[in-house]
């Protein structure tokens, strides 16, 4: 149950996530036009490798540890000191780097350069990573939550025409940075002070390196698409590829969000020594993204078209078709959540998952070097998707010893039937009606509807899962 209410902690977050650029996006793309969009998204891909090396695989490593010492006070709190002073000065040493970054090569966008800034700061103070390995997703979502909310307000009252792009990635910066802050206060009560001259940070450079290396890697494939686009297209196409990959990616993040929680819980059982219980964990989180990221695959599929320019406005209308191409991306970044983050991250087999990331990486550069060039945009999206599709490959392939493929699969065509059929109906309603807000909220509905009345008719074993649960529910009760 605890594991549970992590994730409806966790996923309850990534729908607020998911309703806020319901808000923000139509009026961000108008107000600020594709143009300064495109913009915002080339100066934040940069910054983002920055604060990535200032954390140093830090949030995954982090989390892993704490979950490791979770028992003891005295130990997890040496561990926290330790890894939070590495935090702190490698975050400080890629701050200066990208300052002089800054300084010496931006010319056009120098100003929005220096803006973006402020997600290394942001990023080198926070800790959110202790509170996730001591499985307290709680705090976290709770302080994530109230500073989203305030962010869209003034988003809202101060951005207000195309001359408001520094007030829009200040904001942004910022509302990280105020995330970052809150959740100090929260450590009083959970850790110890430990003197200076017992904190390790130098042990935990190595492991927390070789964590980041799949970290960053992973971010060249997501970021890398739009740089090339950035100078193989114009700023327009940047931005049309951003907010499709933005909304593929922000219905993926309920499913993602499974892995979150799922890391300490597996980490803490192989400390333990329960090996079994690793493995029945992994089966049925398995199932359980197989089932949900398979109807919001072709759910996007079903309305991308007409979704895209009625949502974005019709500078947009080419992002319907990135939509459409990237959705299946969503289904791989499921199952590749679940053997990567979830399985060969907690087990020790850090090696495995970097080789898998960097085939992704690779895949994807070749891939778009010769997609953008020729379908631009689409290209981008294709590419993502064969990128996402050769990582998964890999991590199956590399877990074949030890985790039952067939069993992993064997259910899999039901969900699948399930959702094409779906998309069959919701894709025909789609044709001939048009797209308002009554009318998602129809078409959500009744796809929904038709996906879990076929599950249940083809017996998905997701359905006895939840049967399951219910019934220890009652009995608890």
């Amino acid at each position: 149950m605890k594991v549970i209410k992590n994730y409806l902690y966790n996923a309850g977050y990534q729908i607020l996530l998911m309703f806020a650029p319901v808000i923000t996006t139509p009026y961000i793309s108008r107000v600020l036009g594709a143009n300064n969009n495109g913009i915002n998204t080339y100066t934040n891909g940069w910054v983002t490798f920055f604060y990535l090396a200032g954390q140093l695989g830090i949030s995954l490593y982090g989390n892993r540890e704490i979950a490791y010492r979770r028992k003891n006070k005295y130990e997890r709190s040496k561990t926290f000191w330790s890894i939070i002073s590495l935090q702190i000065f490698t975050s400080s040493i890629a701050l200066i780097a990208y300052l002089l970054a800054v300084f010496l090569f931006s010319s056009a966008f120098k100003v929005y350069f220096l803006l973006q800034a402020l997600w290394i700061v942001a990023y080198g103070i926070d800790v959110s990573w202790y509170f996730m390995g001591m499985e307290d997703f709680k705090k976290t979502v709770s302080r994530n939550t109230i500073v989203k909310l305030i962010t869209i307000a003034l988003i809202f009252i101060l951005v207000r025409n195309q001359d408001d792009l520094a007030k829009y990635i200040f904001l942004l910066g910022f509302a990280q940075l105020a995330g970052s802050f809150t959740l100090w206060p929260y450590l009083r009560r959970s850790i110890q002070w430990v003197k200076i001259n017992e904190w390790r940070p130098l042990e935990h450079f190595y492991p927390a390196l070789l964590l980041f290396i799949p970290t960053i890697t992973t971010q060249i494939y997501l970021v890398v698409n739009r740089i090339m686009l950035g100078r193989m297209a114009p700023q327009a196409a940047v931005s049309q590829f951003n907010f499709g990959d933005n909304i593929v990616k922000l219905v993926l993040a309920v499913v993602t969000a499974t892995g979150t929680v799922m890391l300490p819980h597996i980490a803490n059982k192989f400390a333990s020594g329960d090996v079994k219980g690793v493995r029945e964990s992994l089966y049925k989180s398995f199932d359980f993204v197989t089932a949900i990221s398979v109807p919001m695959m072709f759910g996007l599929m079903a309305i991308a078209y007409k979704f895209a320019p009625w949502f974005l406005g019709r500078e947009y209308e080419p992002t319907g078709s990135i939509i459409f191409l990237e959705a299946p991306a969503i289904l791989m970044i499921a199952w590749s959540n679940v053997t990567g983050t979830q399985y060969l991250m907690p087990i020790h087999r850090e090696h495995e998952f970097t080789i898998s990331v960097t085939v992704g990486a690779v895949v994807n550069i070749i891939a778009n070097l010769f997609l953008i060039s020729k379908y631009g945009a689409n290209g981008a999206s294709v590419a993502t998707v064969i990128s996402e599709f050769s990582v998964t490959a890999v991590q199956l392939w590399y877990i074949r010893g030890t985790i039952r493929r067939r069993q992993l699969f064997a259910p899999i065509w039901r969900y699948l039937l399930s959702g094409f059929f779906m998309y069959l109906v919701i894709s025909r309603i789609n044709n001939i009606i048009n797209m308002t807000i009554a009318n998602l909220i129809l078409q959500i509905a009744l796809g929904a509807l038709i996906y879990i009345i076929c599950i249940i008719a083809l017996r998905a074993p997701i359905v006895k899962q939840a049967t399951n649960l219910l019934k220890g529910r009652k009995n608890n009760d």
